[in-house]
């Protein structure tokens, strides 16, 4: 395949030596300052994030501003590893990404490429590196205010994400197109202005990404999408979503699995002998297709 697009999540970063995810929540609660929280498996992070930060703000007064500075250096820490350096390898046209830091780039960018400048959300949020375009979905570590982690902030990006998509930005910039996406594609090719254009236009390999049932504003897409090509089918929506799995964990995902289906994406299971060995096969069959 020539200049693949893909969506890649955090998962691809685990098979770096360092601090574990829940090692982390530990040090956030510590520069918190908050004794009560208890960290549970059951708590979905963007209401446990917000369960931290609420309790900050009345035990300690902390500013969200800081609480996110603090993550974003901690995130900026994580080692780059070989499966980085493979994509790069590939020469995507696009890489989407909901990790907030730049192991896919292999060097911080020292200036985004968007069409606007985002402060707070990511619909155009994108920085350009030997011809790849990398659109950090949920937020970057260079503008930690765009660290996409509660659950105020994962409404308020659907917000965006819905008008972009449905009825038009807000936008005061004059460069930010004012006709909604899908006006745009009722008359012909879209220029990629946002990484919503390529959802619709564009097919996408997803991978190291659980999709979690929190990843509301990723769910919608899918959604939304899917509703477009099979209920109202008032654009023409003719690209492919793939997404891969280890073999081993697609019982146990079958209930997720059956609603990415219903959703218009194709199941890529793939046996491997380990994580990395996985990554390896899931990058070669991209490159074949």
């Amino acid at each position: 395949m020539q200049h693949p697009i893909l969506l890649v999540g955090n998962d691809i970063n685990n098979i770096s030596r360092g601090q574990s995810w829940k090692d982390l929540l530990q040090e956030i609660l510590t520069f918190c300052g908050t004794n009560c929280v208890q960290l549970d498996d059951k708590k979905p992070f963007p209401l446990l994030y917000e369960e931290i930060f609420l309790t900050a703000i009345q035990q300690s007064h902390i500013r969200e501003r800081d609480l996110k500075g603090f993550i974003a250096k901690k995130i900026g820490d994580i080692t780059p590893n070989e499966l980085h350096a493979r994509i790069r390898e590939l020469k995507p046209a696009h890489v989407l990404t909901t990790n907030y830091e730049y192991t896919l780039e292999g060097s911080t960018p020292e200036q985004h490429s968007s069409l606007i400048k985002e402060r707070t959300f990511s619909i155009f949020r994108k920085y350009t590196l030997h011809n790849t375009e990398y659109w950090h979905i949920h937020g970057d570590c260079l503008n930690p205010m765009s660290i996409n982690l509660g659950f105020e902030h994962y409404g308020g990006q659907l917000q965006q994400m819905r008008n972009y998509v449905v009825s038009g930005t807000t936008y005061s910039s004059p460069q930010a197109p004012r006709l909604p996406l899908l006006q745009r594609l009722k008359h012909g090719p879209v220029s990629t202005y946002s990484w919503l254009d390529l959802f619709f236009t564009k097919d996408i390999h997803i991978l190291g990404l659980s999709l979690d049932f929190v990843e509301t504003d990723l769910w919608w897409l899918l959604t939304y999408r899917a509703r477009q090509k099979f209920q109202r089918n008032t654009i023409p929506v003719h690209n492919k979503l793939y997404y891969y799995i280890p073999s081993e964990f697609e019982k146990a995902a079958a209930f997720k699995l059956d609603m990415l289906k219903a959703n218009d994406v194709q199941i890529v299971s793939i046996s491997a002998a380990n994580k990395t060995a996985y990554y390896v096969e899931v990058l070669k069959r991209i490159k074949e297709k």
